[in-house]
């Protein structure tokens, strides 16, 4: 009796489970050669192991984890055999996980489950916001969210204890000295132009991209490098419907020498062209309502004659896109510092110091409105002067082609602009600062479907993604394809299991085999 040669068959002969062609009487003489079991696999000619089939004393077949299919015993399969992404070492869908897509990354199964998984920055348990992490499970400012399931908890900016969303914490709240008043990295300003900080969410000339994290993986890393298989783009930030900026007060005693001395209207060209080299401005040679470098130099710098006041200006946005603060009662430190002005009900004698960072795109426009003096620098310049004690007046600069040049801007750099004002006589205060157009660029990176290169988005990407039997199709998601639990009998398949393992009865080409006793 002959059988044809086509596979391996399992018969149980008198002597037990013989793995054979056939079953041979006793004697010498069989219908088939012995067979060798260390043959190569592929050789049409010796018998070996099928399809990477593992003979019975070797043990059953077993599954191979980070082959982007789902083999038996797995529960998923994403393309690698790492931990702690969804999908195991041993391709186990963790807890707080789902893996829908054979190859791609694992999502968090739903935010509020109480596990941290996926892009979630926290899971509380709810899915309520404002308690720290938010309706999407994005950590909240000021909060910290350290045990997932449990309540967020408030972080104190300024205790030397950097949690939750703070970038930094120096010990107090002070702004512009590198950590903001919120704990965030301010941009590192020197002579008036800017160097980046990573993550903070504004591009930089210095960084190839930002984009507000400083997470690998979506195509701008975690030191603000770009990564293969992504295209990146500089965007202007959606504008908020405010802005808070941070402003620096000063409270002066009543017989300071510049304040309450002089009455001569506006005067300019009292201050010189350029910032000191701390920043701070400086007199020039002729300088009639100041009575010295030295009293000058208390405008702007903490000291014995003065008290510091830290406070912030919100900025609602306008119409036309530009935000301004306006007050023709200024007074923002009454009851603070040195107290109000004797026999006044308002505290004047103060300065304020305002800082804000821009990329220039060209067509800017600043306008202050006001009294005492106005100093305003960008780029260490000086651009607008409205110096000496005097009643409202207004200044304003356009940053043109031919202001950009004389103030040394480049289209795509980042600058600082700086107002200094004064309030040193007893009578009004107004302060109304507008800015338009100065905006702060990031980057946004999407995934680059057809470039070859697989990111943790996408199941595959080939260069092509024609699509087709065992190949990638368009969207960078798996064709058909031997392993998806569908029977593509036009390929040849005659069963299809889920997985790419042999010996379970389907073979890893989905060619119908025998299960090897476990």
């Amino acid at each position: 009796m002959h059988f044809r040669r086509n596979g391996a068959l399992l018969l149980l002969c008198a002597v037990g489970l013989v793995t054979a062609y056939g079953c041979a009487p006793d004697n010498e003489d069989s219908a088939f050669p012995p067979v060798d079991v260390d043959a190569e696999a592929g050789d049409p000619n010796q018998f070996g192991t099928p399809d990477g089939m593992v003979l019975p004393d070797g043990g059953p077949p077993k599954a191979t984890c980070g082959n982007s299919a789902k083999d038996t015993g797995e529960t998923c399969d994403d393309g690698n055999g790492v931990a702690g992404d969804g999908c195991s070492a041993t391709c186990q869908i963790e807890p707080g996980w789902k893996c829908d897509t054979l190859g791609a990354a694992c999502v968090a199964t739903a935010c509020g489950d109480g596990v941290v998984a996926g892009t979630e920055d926290c899971d509380d348990g709810n899915t309520a916001g404002s308690d720290g992490c938010s309706a999407i499970c994005v950590l909240e400012t000021g909060f910290k969210c350290t045990t997932p399931g449990k309540a967020c908890t408030p972080t104190v900016c300024g205790d030397t204890k950097k949690e939750g969303t703070e970038q930094c914490d120096d010990g107090n709240v002070r702004p512009y000295d590198g950590c903001s008043v919120d704990c965030t990295l301010e941009p590192k300003c020197t002579a008036g132009t800017c160097t980046a900080v990573c993550g903070d969410g504004v591009k930089f000339p210095g960084e190839a991209c930002d984009d507000g994290n400083t997470r690998n993986g979506d195509g701008c890393s975690a030191t603000c490098a770009l990564e293969p298989g992504f295209t990146c783009t500089v965007v202007t930030s959606d504008l908020p419907l405010s802005i808070d900026v941070p402003i620096i007060l000063r409270d002066f005693q009543v017989g300071h020498p510049d304040f309450e001395t002089y009455n001569g209207g506006l005067q300019t060209g009292m201050v010189a062209a350029t910032l000191a080299a701390d920043g701070r401005p400086v007199l020039s040679a002729t300088h009639p309502q100041m009575t010295s470098d030295a009293s000058f130099f208390d405008w702007y710098h903490d000291g014995a004659n003065t008290k510091t006041v830290i406070s912030k200006l919100t900025m609602p946005k306008l119409p036309n896109d530009s935000y301004e603060y306006a007050n023709t009662s200024f007074f923002p430190v009454d009851g603070l510092g040195w107290g109000n002005t004797a026999g006044q009900s308002h505290n004047f004698h103060f300065t304020s110091e305002v800082r804000y960072f821009f990329t220039f795109k060209g067509g800017e426009v600043l306008s202050f409105l006001g009294d005492d003096d106005v100093y305003v620098f960008i780029n260490n310049k000086l651009a607008v002067d409205i110096g000496g004690v005097h009643g409202v007046q207004g200044g304003s600069v356009t940053l043109d082609p031919a202001k950009a040049t004389a103030l040394g801007l480049v289209a795509g750099g980042m600058y600082e602009l700086v107002v200094f004002q004064a309030e040193r006589h007893t009578t009004q205060s107004n302060y109304k600062l507008t800015l338009a157009g100065f905006v702060k660029a990031r980057t946004s990176c999407v995934p680059i479907c057809g470039d070859g290169i697989k990111t943790k988005n996408e199941a595959c990407d080939d260069g092509k993604n024609t699509g087709g039997y065992g190949k990638c199709g368009a969207g960078c998601v798996l064709g058909p394809r031997c392993g998806d639990s569908v029977v593509q009998a036009a390929e040849g398949e005659q069963c299809d299991d889920g997985n790419l393992v042999s010996g379970d009865g389907c073979s890893s080409l989905c060619k119908t085999d025998v299960a090897v006793p476990k």
